[in-house]
């Protein structure tokens, strides 16, 4: 009867220390997973990012950095629909009722080139463009990317930019 219950306590003390330790195997692979996905698309360590593009090939997003100490940064999703990519920014940090030029220029950040299409101008942080190409025509053309101007009266000046 006493040997009974010495073997049942160190049944119970095996099974519980197993189930702590998978316990903890479990959180340590979670936090893992959490701090690789903690931004879609963003490389970590890297202050500009590569875009997230969904299973489907249809849609893509890319951050877009502050530039020149602006505090303007968002978030820019092309999305195909019917042969059209649908080009929608949300940026955080704007400059209120100013509206902001904003393109998709050749190259990545920081250092872009030329004007390859022309968006229509963030207002209070919006905008959506409606291109007359597909998604995957537009990936053929990569390096890409897309940069906001402070105002039209100072395109020079760069507000933020993310490369596709």
């Amino acid at each position: 009867m006493y040997t009974d219950i010495i073997v049942g306590n160190k049944n119970i003390i095996i099974v519980g220390g197993g189930a702590i330790i998978i316990l903890l195997v479990v959180a340590i692979l979670s936090m893992l997973v959490l701090q690789k996905s903690n931004i879609p698309g963003a490389q970590q360590g890297s202050f500009y990012s590569t875009p997230a593009v969904n299973q489907a090939e249809s849609e893509m997003n890319a951050l877009l950095s502050e530039q020149n100490n602006s505090n303007e940064s968002g978030v820019a999703n092309l999305k195909d629909t019917g042969g059209m990519v649908t080009v929608t920014l949300n940026l955080t940090g704007y400059l209120v009722n100013v509206p902001q030029p904003a393109h998709i220029h050749t190259g990545v950040c920081p250092g872009v080139g030329a004007v390859k299409y022309p968006l229509n101008s963030v207002v209070n942080g919006k905008s959506v463009t409606v291109l007359g190409v597909s998604l995957a025509q537009l990936k053929q053309q990569l390096p890409l990317a897309i940069n906001v101007h402070k105002s039209a009266t100072d395109i020079a000046t760069y507000t933020s930019c993310g490369s596709l």
